[in-house]
């Protein structure tokens, strides 16, 4: 069999718009898929300390895709990093291919969770943080990425509202704003988080640099939130 490994070569930043490309159907999701590539790149290149050869590592740090539906970007990254073949890519939604229009953590290689469902991701990665905590395990760290309009759902107001007293400073979600949540909040999306008593910040989704700066920002006894905002789904 062969293995992901044995295709990779160093694809960079400016390979994935291809590496998408490859992705074709009228249930990509493309926007949505767009939305998130900046942000997965800089975890996936220069903050997760996961790895292809690391996926049963019990010390790995643990990314949660809660937004599901438009996967592309994600598939894009992990065949960039190794976890998959490029070639999977071309089969995309096909019948008999793991990669569905929702991720499958039972197909999908590097996939910690099977997602696609709104709203359930945060509260998964507030769970999984508290089971850490249980266990006496304080290297790994939790990374959740959502939606704006997933914020809708009041799934996610409970877990926001418990992480922060708690005091679940492992954990990190990344809010990727494209201005398509229905309702909003006063002060925004940032405001929402520290009113529950969480670190957060906002920054420019595309620019690298500003979401490496984020993503490390110190946050001692405190969950850890980054807003990145990029262009409105209708522009």
């Amino acid at each position: 069999m062969t293995t992901a490994t044995e295709h990779l070569r160093p694809y960079t930043y400016g390979d994935l718009p291809g590496l998408m490309s490859l992705m074709t159907g009228d249930e990509k999701h493309g926007p949505a898929a767009t939305s998130t590539l900046d942000v997965l790149w800089v975890l996936h290149d220069r903050v997760l300390r996961i790895a292809p050869e690391r996926t049963d590592d019990p010390g790995r740090d643990l990314f949660l895709l809660s937004k599901g539906h438009g996967p592309m970007a994600y598939y894009a990254v992990l065949a960039a990093k190794g976890f998959l073949p490029a070639e999977w890519l071309a089969d995309f939604g096909a019948y008999d291919s793991p990669l569905g229009h929702h991720p499958d953590r039972m197909l999908v290689p590097g996939a910690e969770i099977g997602s696609g469902s709104l709203g359930h991701g945060l509260p998964i990665a507030v769970g999984t943080a508290l089971g850490l905590r249980a266990q006496g395990r304080s290297e790994p760290q939790v990374w959740v990425l959502i939606g704006d309009a997933e914020l809708d759902e009041g799934s996610n107001h409970e877990a926001i509202a418990f992480a922060g007293p708690a005091g679940l400073d492992r954990l990190h979600s990344v809010v990727v704003d494209n201005a398509s949540a229905s309702h909003g909040r006063p002060g925004g999306i940032s405001a929402r988080f520290e009113a529950a008593g969480w670190s957060a910040v906002t920054v420019d989704g595309r620019d690298h640099e500003a979401l490496y700066a984020a993503f490390t920002a110190p946050h001692p006894g405190r969950p850890h939130v980054v807003v990145a905002q990029v262009e409105p789904m209708s522009a």
